[in-house]
């Protein structure tokens, strides 16, 4: 499978012109999320997976490592938006590339966390027994944590998006100033009134290099979604410590398992080696795919086609992982 899946963004999204992708793939991407966010909330209400979702959502939001989570990623993220990088006229692009890890990190760090405390200590306290003895089977109660772990991640996302959209809004003006530039107004005019009066639009320029960074945003959602089943088939079995290593190991060697292969392939190595490089490559998630650094670094748009290989990557893998973990929790001893 990795061997299908594209090992650089840029080389990938260079081809692409922003300006000349129709506007209707943008609204394609944007109505299948809608219909898979329409779908997880019909799960959400109208199936017992959903029962296990909802709790988990209710069990994951009320602990005191999300509110430090979004604490301290907030401040990171302000932070970043006033210290000087000493790049040269680039902060804007360092702050998206920072912020993006922001993201990244603490919604990962959640959803190890919620996986290990949701699953693996749910085991060790016998709690788990109480549950299945229930109309609800091993099976959904595997794909119920998943989905709430991955809707406890939005949640957390979300505020932290809307603040960083925000911070890199203000950063262009910000930055202009610093340089002696002409500053680009917060806002202007349009053209529509209402009630008498003239409401006002975004800065186009502001704007679009804000908007720059939504489809980073995704990708950064999709490998957190892959690394969250992963973390999910690992709490069947292993108890938390152990969970955590594993899912970050994982989450280290999926960055590099292309360079892994690229580098066995032309230095000459062993065949020995060789075959170990691809059999990483080819086993754990490939997840330099989801790396928008070198999109940001140019300014390129990532076109909506990536978008869509890059989900569907994320889904194929992420249920590959669930059936994993269906067969490790499925003769797994709970008493």
């Amino acid at each position: 499978m990795n061997s299908l899946v594209p090992t650089s963004l840029l080389t990938f999204s260079a081809a692409y012109n922003p300006n000349q992708i129709p506007a209707s793939a943008w609204w394609w991407t944007v109505g299948a999320i809608a219909l898979l966010l329409v779908g997880v909330i019909v799960i959400d209400l109208r199936t017992r997976m959903g029962i296990i979702a909802r709790a988990t959502i209710k069990e994951s939001v009320r602990q005191p490592v999300f509110f430090l989570l979004l604490f301290l990623s907030l401040t990171i993220l302000v932070l970043n938006t006033y210290v000087p990088f000493f790049s040269f006229g680039e902060d804007t692009k360092m702050l998206k590339d920072c912020g993006l890890a922001t993201l990244l990190i603490s919604g990962l760090l959640l959803a190890i966390w919620n996986a290990s405390n949701s699953i693996a200590a749910e085991i060790e306290g016998k709690t788990t027994m109480t549950l299945l003895s229930k109309p609800i089977n091993r099976r959904q109660f595997i794909v119920g944590k998943y989905l709430g772990i991955t809707q406890a991640v939005l949640v957390l996302l979300i505020p932290l998006i809307l603040a960083f959209l925000f911070l890199i809004y203000y950063k262009v003006g910000y930055d202009a100033r610093e340089v002696a530039a002409d500053k680009p107004p917060m806002y202007e005019l349009s053209d529509t009134v209402l009630l008498g009066w003239t409401l006002p639009k975004f800065n186009a320029f502001r704007l679009a290099i804000t908007l720059q960074v939504l489809p980073g945003i995704v990708l950064i959602f999709l490998e957190i979604v892959i690394l969250t089943a992963v973390s999910v088939a690992i709490s069947t079995r292993a108890p938390m410590v152990v969970n955590m290593v594993s899912s970050l190991s994982i989450f280290v060697i999926g960055h590099l398992a292309a360079v892994l292969v690229k580098y066995s392939a032309e230095s000459g190595v062993l065949e020995n080696v060789k075959f170990m490089a691809q059999l990483i490559a080819t086993l754990l998630p490939s997840l330099e795919m989801f790396n928008t650094q070198s999109a940001v670094a140019t300014g390129t748009l990532v076109p909506p086609d990536y978008l869509g290989l890059a989900a569907l990557y994320a889904i194929a893998y992420s249920t590959a992982a669930i059936l994993l973990g269906f067969i490790l929790f499925e003769d797994h001893d709970l008493s």
